[in-house]
């Protein structure tokens, strides 16, 4: 079975993407994910969605998202609240 992924939409020079993967990367481990950027350029709602407020992380629902800043231990608790 493949594992679930997390999404990050992000940007292309996003500094505080990369802040963001810090806190990420020991999450996808601890919990079984991967992660999957998504380049909210390449589509137009995506860039009306989240235009100011990426880096954003979410599971594919992009109503249901949790927006910068984050902690690891914040981005956990919200994941398993939806894995």
């Amino acid at each position: 079975m493949a594992k679930k992924a997390l999404i990050l939409y992000t940007t292309l020079g996003c500094t505080l993407c990369e802040k963001a993967k810090i806190e990420i990367w020991p999450v996808l481990e601890k919990l079984g994910l991967t992660l999957t950027s998504v380049d909210i350029a390449d589509d137009e709602r995506l860039s009306e969605l989240f235009g100011w407020s990426i880096p954003v992380v979410g599971l594919g629902d992009t109503g249901d998202v949790l927006c910068w800043p984050f902690t690891a231990p914040e981005l956990e608790v919200w994941l398993l609240a939806r894995l």
